[in-house]
């Protein structure tokens, strides 16, 4: 199934999609316009193709919380160093979590201090590494929007099947629609349209945007990562944007369906149950994070540990919540390739592969020249 982007090039003409999006940006006249691209992978795919350089004047894009390791909270992390430096426990992390400041250090800094730190590729490895370790609890580290949460159930409920008695989960994952909820209610937020997470979307389905374009008035893309599917996207923002619309629309359908995928969700509910969570930038938002069902008690490494966040300082200066938050880009922050870069990262965007900052440092680097918040 084609692209909206392809048909778009067919349906006008052959007209390459960054000459279309400029004609449909022509078209909002005497205002520019805000967009919001949540996900992080969006936002690494926008920097290693160059497309920010391409957007026409008046055009803004501006990254959201869609980084799972960005938003994870500076409680969040120091409780993953603390879980990491307790005997006898090992601790399964992707490799993103490596680096990733908390006010007591990094993972990576833990590890050098002789604590177990092992980088996985999946919660099933987490799995396969307590069945080799029997000796040692393996607590895998779950950050991840709706993603990645229904492999990680379905790995707790392999570990019961197999009576895996020494591998358990740290849970700190996170739900998409409620923090969607948390930033359009925010009056400073001045955006008028977003572009949806493509591999959320297709666990959620295109409806999970529905009830807030409905609240809130803004329209809503849903959209692939090939150029052709980003560029496609943000040409349906503007077109409805220009019109006055607000609704939702699903330029992914080759992957994303209305509904989503019910199955993966009825995975992930039965091991997860929704809990207030803590966002980094953005606070506590009601029933925005998940947590481990009592009756999987046993796999819950804060049950098992007696793991308890507290509250966190940001480091001095960091404005991670802020670019999080769409109030800011990373060229305005007075850290930003100055005593913040990916070799000295102050906050978590500029670690993360699909961190905003991150993205920005590849394409921007020491450039001087700096943009406007909003």
């Amino acid at each position: 199934m084609k692209s909206y982007g392809l048909r778009y090039v067919e349906e006008f003409g052959g007209r390459d999609l960054v000459s279309g999006l400029a004609f449909e940006r022509e078209r909002v006249v005497n205002r520019p316009i805000s967009l919001m691209e949540v996900c992080g992978t969006h936002t690494m795919a926008v920097a290693r193709h160059g497309l920010r350089d391409l957007f026409p004047a008046g055009l803004r894009l501006v990254s959201g919380p869609g980084c799972p390791v960005c938003v994870t909270s500076a409680g969040d992390i120091d409780a993953f160093i603390e879980i990491a430096l307790t005997p006898g426990v090992i601790a399964a992390v992707f490799g993103d979590l490596l680096r990733v400041p908390g006010a007591s250090g990094s993972l990576s800094e833990a590890r050098s201090r002789g604590a177990r730190v092992e980088v996985v590729y999946s919660p099933m490895d987490a799995l396969e590494l307590a069945a080799d370790e029997r000796k040692d609890l393996v607590v895998f580290i779950g950050v991840g929007f709706e993603t990645t949460t229904p492999a990680i159930a379905a790995t707790i409920l392999e570990a019961a099947r197999r009576r895996l008695g020494n591998f358990c989960v740290y849970a700190s994952n996170k739900l998409m629609p409620p923090v969607l909820d948390a930033l359009f209610s925010d009056p400073d937020l001045k955006i008028q349209g977003v572009l949806c997470p493509g591999h959320v979307s297709a666990i959620i389905g295109a409806q999970a945007y529905e009830p807030l374009v409905t609240k809130y008035g803004i329209a809503c893309v849903i959209a692939g990562f090939e150029p052709a599917d980003i560029i496609g996207g943000l040409i349906r923002l503007v077109v409805q944007v220009d019109a006055g619309m607000a609704r939702v629309e699903n330029c992914y359908p080759r992957v994303v369906t209305r509904e989503g995928n019910q199955q993966a969700r009825d995975l992930m509910f039965q091991v997860f149950e929704p809990v207030d969570a803590k966002w980094r930038g953005l606070g506590t938002i009601p029933g925005s994070g998940l947590a481990i069902r009592s009756r999987f008690k046993a796999f819950d490494a804060s049950h098992r540990l007696g793991i308890k966040t507290g509250q966190v300082r940001e480091p001095e200066g960091c404005r991670c919540g802020d670019v999080l938050m769409g109030r800011l880009v990373p060229l305005d922050c007075p850290l930003f390739a100055r005593r913040c870069t990916p070799l000295r990262p102050v906050g978590p965007c500029m670690v993360s592969s699909e961190g905003a900052c991150a993205a920005y440092y590849r394409t921007e680097g020491n450039r001087s020249t700096k943009s406007s918040s909003i």
